[in-house]
């Protein structure tokens, strides 16, 4: 399933990279209060999409999941193994799993349901804080204008706003973080998304501590022609763990292939 937590803890960003001359229309706040309210609109219209989720491990190989909304919340469908379609007994027992979650759903009592939801929902309430954050928590600068295909983008420069005060755990990552982001000139919507982590973060509570080097990059892209939804999102992790252990990780996920939920019609239908 799509790391959203994490995703929202890069809505920052990283590289060094040449930007052509700039030419002046928008300062950096006003681009990032644009890119702001146009991420929260993406943010709204996800869970009305299904997709195709492609995960890469460090060895190359890959799983595809399709990631289906049933009854106000996602389900996990195994497609393709390496590229290759599942042989035909695996994609039964796919086919019966998903037959069985939608009738558990259906039989739901509405409490139940509501818990279901409403854990499915807290888990996006809390990823949304985090996007909400990022106008609090960094300094942009406006460095220039780049072109990444066929969208012409600002490029901004972020690094960690003096004095702020993350509210949870989870945002306390963003202090240790510099990065840039793409920002497409037309509809202010996050092209790309680079960040690094230039200093160690210790996450109270969790006895570990993110380490410099730590790198993320989230691609987006149009789904209509007013909601941009995930593309790509690599993550190169490194942290310690209990402060002593040592501990690396990488996910390289693609998304692709979205259309709307069929389950989020039903929802609505009953709602």
């Amino acid at each position: 399933m799509m790391r959203t937590a994490i995703i929202a803890i890069i809505l920052s960003a990283v590289v060094t990279v040449p930007a052509v001359p700039l030419v002046e229309r928008y300062d950096a706040s006003e681009i990032i209060q644009r890119s702001v309210e146009a991420n929260a609109r993406d943010w709204e219209a996800a869970p009305q999409y299904d997709y195709f989720e492609r995960d890469r491990d460090k060895d190359g190989n890959t799983r595809t999941n399709e990631e289906i909304m049933i009854l106000g919340s996602p389900y996990e469908r195994l497609v393709a193994v390496n590229g290759k379609e599942l042989p035909p007994d695996q994609k039964e027992q796919e086919r019966q799993k998903l037959a069985a979650a939608i009738a558990e759903r259906k039989a739901e009592s509405p409490d139940e349901r509501r818990q279901r939801v409403a854990k499915y929902e807290q888990e996006r309430k809390r990823d949304h804080l985090l996007m909400e954050q990022m106008s609090k928590d960094f300094d942009f600068k406006l460095i220039g204008e780049d072109k990444l295909g066929a969208h012409k983008t600002y490029v901004l420069k972020a690094t960690p706003r003096s004095g702020y005060q993350p509210p949870n755990n989870e945002a306390k990552v963003l202090t240790g973080m510099e990065g840039k982001l793409w920002i497409d000139k037309e509809t202010f919507q996050w092209v790309r998304v680079k960040a690094t982590v230039t200093h160690p973060v210790s996450i109270a509570g969790f006895f570990a501590r993110v380490e410099p080097g730590t790198r993320f990059m989230l691609e987006k892209t149009p789904v209509t022609q007013s909601i941009w939804l995930p593309k790509r999102f690599t993550m190169k992790a490194k942290a310690r763990v209990f402060f002593f252990f040592t501990h690396q990780d990488q996910e390289d996920e693609t998304y692709y292939g979205y259309h709307e939920s069929a389950g989020t019609q039903a929802t609505n239908k009953q709602q």
